[in-house]
């Protein structure tokens, strides 16, 4: 049974350490244990191993808080107390950016901590098993973790039990978004909504009048029940409205802090031509155009982009527009249009942006603001842009997932 010493975190649910000159990585780690372990897999470059034993537990260890660990695979970094959580995801990222461009990053500060580690998530997907069974997947594994509560749950937030057993075996998810004092369920089914499944979600909505609407989903088919909607305050005096299946930050109050940093990054100003790709319901976009930017937005999610074009006619930015454009079609949309920004948003989902990078560049915007949950494919983008002429002026991360490794990381580019 060989014995090891953690030395560092990953990104991702992996302490790592050395055996016999080689990485070993051993989910449920922390920093400073040391680990009586057993190798589950060997690699080239790494070995995969578990804990048997802690020897001794590191400093930053700590009993996880909630009971349904270790075996929830939801919250991968609970066993690790929240100030040292958040200076081991400020190092793994300046670590990645530094690798990427060759600039030494400051990790002291470079994390901004949630105001409360517990409580946060504002929406929050459950699986359903069996008879209508509420949980999370086990930890690399689809077998699921029954759950009667969250603590990283808005605190007010209730099991979806009642739709859950209602929908049956058609039902795969339930996501439950908070909606004021009410919440909007959106039900993912593995196929097409019929009459009966409408007619079950009615009588739910119906019986419950803390519910304000139901989604019912299958790929891209929605069946709308009651009210959808839900208002999301971006800044203050500028809320959006949009239906709650759609993508939304789960940490609101990091999200405002976030848009107030993309802001200041970008400095959108009166008649500033500025360009968002990936710009969903207008998380970034609206603030802009607030601000006077002729803003051009562009994402594939059809019903996103509507969304945020029916907000800008609402608030009565006019300046801004909105396109449902894939993204390997955007090169061309943009020079068809014959499009020139002086600034660029990204937010990409958690593969990066890649075949955008060459059209981005072919623009030249002056600024670029790059929103990413994920650091490696950042880096990997920001090293193409560091190497065709824009230079690294700051960069900013929010801690939008307590107790996972999970972060937010905003940087800003400038032309050179």
């Amino acid at each position: 049974m060989p014995e090891i010493d953690i030395d560092a975190m990953t990104i991702g649910p992996y302490g790592v350490g050395r055996l016999d000159g080689k990485a070993v990585m051993v989910a449920g780690a922390a920093p400073g244990d040391r680990l009586d372990v057993a190798i589950e897999s060997e690699r080239r470059g790494h070995a995969t191993a578990k804990i048997l034993a802690i020897a001794r537990p590191g400093p930053s260890r700590r009993a996880a808080p909630c009971r349904f660990l270790p075996r929830c695979g939801g919250c991968d970094w609970q066993h690790i107390d929240y100030q040292s959580q958040v200076r081991f995801k400020a190092k793994l990222i300046a670590h990645e950016i530094e690798r990427a461009i060759g600039r030494e990053i400051d990790p002291v500060g470079l994390v901004e901590p949630a105001a409360a580690e517990f409580g946060y998530r504002s929406r929050i997907r459950f699986q359903v098993g069996p008879r209508g069974a509420i949980g999370f997947h086990e930890f690399s594994s689809n077998r699921l973790v029954e759950v009667d509560s969250c603590l990283v749950a808005w605190p007010e937030m209730r099991l979806p039990l009642h739709l859950a057993r209602s929908l049956g075996t058609r039902v795969v998810e339930i996501e439950v978004v908070s909606a004021g004092t009410r919440e909007v369920l959106a039900a993912h089914l593995n196929r097409r909504a019929g009459a009966e499944e409408t007619r079950r979600a009615r009588h739910v909505l119906e019986s419950d009048p803390k519910i304000a609407g139901i989604v019912l989903r299958s790929g891209m088919h929605r069946e709308i029940i009651g009210d959808a909607t839900v208002m999301i305050e971006l800044e203050g005096g500028l809320a959006l409205e949009v239906d709650a299946d759609l993508f939304s930050q789960v940490n609101r109050e990091q999200n405002r802090k976030l848009i107030a940093t993309v802001m200041t990054m970008a400095a959108p100003h009166d008649n500033s031509a500025l360009l968002e790709l990936f710009c969903g319901a207008g998380n970034f976009s609206l603030p802009a155009a607030r601000r006077g930017a002729r803003v051009t937005g562009v994402d594939a999610d059809i019903a996103a982009v509507a969304a945020a074009a029916k907000n800008a006619r609402r608030l009565g930015f006019d300046t801004a527009q909105f396109s449902a454009i894939k993204a390997s079609e955007v090169a061309g949309f943009l020079h068809r249009a014959r499009y020139r920004a002086e600034i660029a948003i990204l937010d990409p989902p958690r593969t990066g942006a890649a075949e955008l990078i060459e059209p981005l560049l072919k623009l030249r915007p002056r600024t670029i603001v790059y929103v990413s949950c994920d650091a490696p494919t950042l880096s990997r983008d920001l090293r193409r842009l560091s190497d065709n002429g824009y230079r690294l002026a700051a960069v900013r991360a929010f801690d939008f997932f307590p107790n996972t490794h999970h972060a937010e990381i905003a940087v800003q580019l400038v032309l050179t």
